[in-house]
């Protein structure tokens, strides 16, 4: 039996890793896609490597991602690995992005969008706490927060605003399989 597969998104700040994390220390089982990002590793966030852009494009030349995309300025790809975890019947769980969803999509008829979302005023204290960013460049960020995911795509949208063990407990039951 194929596993199945879950991109999660939602604006910055909202603890997309966070609770990635979270989810692997519950359920092992589960393969965390790794992304390959054109940034510096010392600039910190989520666990990624961290790659020039002419290892990027020489990377996906040779065809090593399975997914990837541009957004920020920055490129990012998931690791063609996701494909033989789908084939051992694991499931899959990366940090996506609203704009690549639709392919991902396309690629990945079984995928599923995780939407983590939180508040405006939660997502402006968690920014400013992380410290990377100025003032102009969080309100940057929080007018992007709201958006759509694009049609078809299966969404299931796990709430962080409050105590991070009810958000724990929502991001895992989004993983089971829908009941009809």
């Amino acid at each position: 039996m194929a596993g199945r597969i879950f991109a999660v998104v939602g604006p910055s700040g909202v603890g997309k890793d966070t609770l990635i994390a979270a989810a692997q220390r519950a359920r092992p089982d589960l393969h965390i896609a790794r992304r390959v990002i054109t940034r510096a590793e010392e600039d910190g966030g989520e666990p990624f490597e961290g790659v020039s852009e002419a290892e990027f494009a020489r990377r996906r030349a040779a065809g090593e991602f399975a997914l990837d995309w541009q957004a920020h300025g920055l490129s990012y790809g998931i690791p063609i690995s996701i494909d033989r975890a789908l084939e051992q019947g694991r499931n899959v769980i990366f940090n996506g992005s609203r704009a690549m969803l639709g392919h991902a999509w396309e690629l990945y008829p079984s995928l599923a969008a995780i939407h983590v979302t939180a508040s405006v005023p939660v997502l402006a204290e968690r920014l400013a706490a992380r410290g990377r960013e100025t003032r102009d460049e969080i309100a940057r960020r929080l007018a992007r927060a709201s958006y759509e995911i694009p049609y078809g795509v299966p969404i299931r949208v796990v709430e962080n605003n409050g105590p991070l063990d009810q958000a724990v407990a929502a991001f895992l039951a989004a993983l089971q399989p829908e009941r009809g």
